[in-house]
């Protein structure tokens, strides 16, 4: 037994500790108890204070994410609103066209009729494209895409991508090593007035459709030509008929390309066919051939598009309308200036995704069309005229499908990267919030515990510290014996 001591009384010290212990060990408690977590400092601990840091950081920009994803929604939804204004005049206008071509009933006063609402819809497109906007940002003029401008005869910029590169100042060489051609069929035999009395019968295919002719000796060579290009017309084949002073007939497709063909048939062999009544499939139709910045494209009728992948010119198209390669192969350039929406859509660095807006005011849609009427683009039509008005309907079909093709692409674009990212984001923002959680927030039932358990031992340290204190005392005993 250690005998008492009147200078060092180390049972008080021992007490004090245990009393200043369970003071700071309660005082924890209670600082985790009205801040709720169980990291209030770097000293409660290190390492969990600095994963739990770089989780908060990542739940911010997951926040910050999801709500960029949602503001980029809506402007996807505002785009594609514009979009269906567009689709729905280019309906009504190809309406019209079809109208203005019914010459056998219209007069030129209703011809100019339809003239003048076909320019009010277009001056209607034109408007839509330059007053879309998303706060201060133009959406439908072209200066929120992929843009360019193509130099060289019979060299015109289409379209490019998110993909594209800005070109250098120079542009973009374009070499041609082949004109796209038209698959044509010339009859080797002469349609005689003899084969049409005893009643010839061609017959034309072409995309899914048939037309079929018999001649009678009410017609002549002339109006049976004009008879065939009529019904292949009125059936919506993309053929052209003609015929030569001999009585030749020659088939061609309106479209380029290897896969514009069609089937030519007739009763006597050399007129269409190359056998009486055997079908003869037409085929000779080429694809442009060349190379876009010195890398090989792909042709497709008259377009040259740029290859996918690690290229500069992926998503770049071009059309060359010449009818043979340039002298030297070297068509022009095309100069691309790259400006397509950038979208933050992930809480990490190049977590992005592009979207190229494309130019719908009418001088960019149709491009690129072959036609009678030299139409440019959309901006051109004319329906005084029974060709202008069949030059029309092809090029507002293009301007349809490209309208709707360029809403199926935003469309994609919304569901399949910022709505399907956003479910994502929800789900790691969940996530990612429950482990920093288990890392930062106090566990309330643990920490009541130990505060009840220090409380109790304070108290029972103020007593021992308080008998302690008193144990010196016992030192007086031996000083009054």
């Amino acid at each position: 037994m250690t005998l008492p001591r009147i200078n060092t009384n180390i049972p008080a010290m021992r007490a004090h500790r245990s009393l200043i212990t369970v003071n700071e060990a309660g005082q924890k408690n209670m600082e985790r108890l009205a801040s709720g977590l169980r990291i209030n400092r770097a000293a409660d601990s290190p390492a969990s204070l600095v994963v739990s840091e770089r989780m908060r950081g990542q739940i911010s920009s997951l926040n910050q994410a999801i709500e960029n994803s949602e503001v980029s929604i809506s402007l996807a939804q505002t785009t594609e609103g514009a979009l269906t204004e567009i689709n729905r005049v280019l309906v009504n206008m190809r309406q019209l066209a079809v109208h203005a071509s019914n010459v056998g009933v219209n007069d030129p006063q209703m011809m100019e009729a339809d003239q003048a609402e076909l320019r009010n819809s277009i001056e209607m497109i034109e408007r839509v494209a330059k007053d879309t906007q998303f706060g201060t940002k133009a959406l439908l003029d072209g200066s929120k895409g992929a843009n360019g401008v193509a130099t060289g005869n019979g060299l015109y910029f289409v379209a490019a991508g998110e993909d594209t590169k800005s070109s250098p100042t120079q542009g973009y060489e374009v070499t041609i090593t082949r004109a796209a051609s038209q698959a044509t069929r010339t009859g080797t035999t002469a349609l005689t007035q003899e084969m049409i009395d005893a009643g010839e019968v061609l017959t034309l295919t072409e995309g899914g459709r048939t037309v079929q002719m018999q001649t009678d000796k009410s017609m002549t060579v002339e109006t049976v030509f004009n008879d065939l290009q009529r019904r292949a017309t009125d059936a919506g084949l993309n053929l052209e008929l003609s015929g030569d002073e001999n009585g030749l007939l020659t088939v061609q497709h309106q479209d380029y390309g290897s896969g514009a063909t069609f089937t030519v048939a007739s009763s006597s062999g050399g007129v269409l066919s190359e056998t009486a009544n055997v079908p003869f499939h037409v085929d000779n139709g080429r694809d442009v051939a060349g190379e876009i910045n010195g890398e090989e494209a792909l042709g497709e009728g008259q377009l040259l598009r740029g290859r996918d992948g690690n290229s500069n010119t992926a998503g770049l198209t071009v059309r060359y309308a010449g009818e043979l390669a340039p002298p030297g192969e070297v068509a022009g350039n095309v100069t691309v200036t790259q400006n397509s929406l950038i979208f933050q859509i992930g809480p990490n660095e190049e977590q992005t995704s592009m979207l190229s807006l494309r130019d719908m005011k009418p001088t960019s849609l149709a491009n690129g069309i072959s036609n009678e009427s030299n139409y440019r683009s959309l901006a051109d039509l004319d329906l005084t005229s029974f060709q202008g008005a069949q030059d029309a309907i092809r090029l507002i079909d293009k301007a349809i499908d490209e309208t709707t093709s360029f809403r199926a692409g935003i469309g994609a674009f919304q569901t399949h990267t910022l709505e399907s990212n956003l479910s994502y984001l929800r789900i790691a923002t969940e996530n990612v919030t429950a482990s920093e959680s288990l890392i930062r927030d106090a566990d309330f039932a643990k920490e009541m515990a130990d505060f009840t358990r220090n409380q109790i031992v304070q108290q029972s340290a103020v007593s021992m510290l308080a008998q302690a204190n008193n144990h010196p005392r016992s030192v007086l005993a031996l000083l009054n014996s």
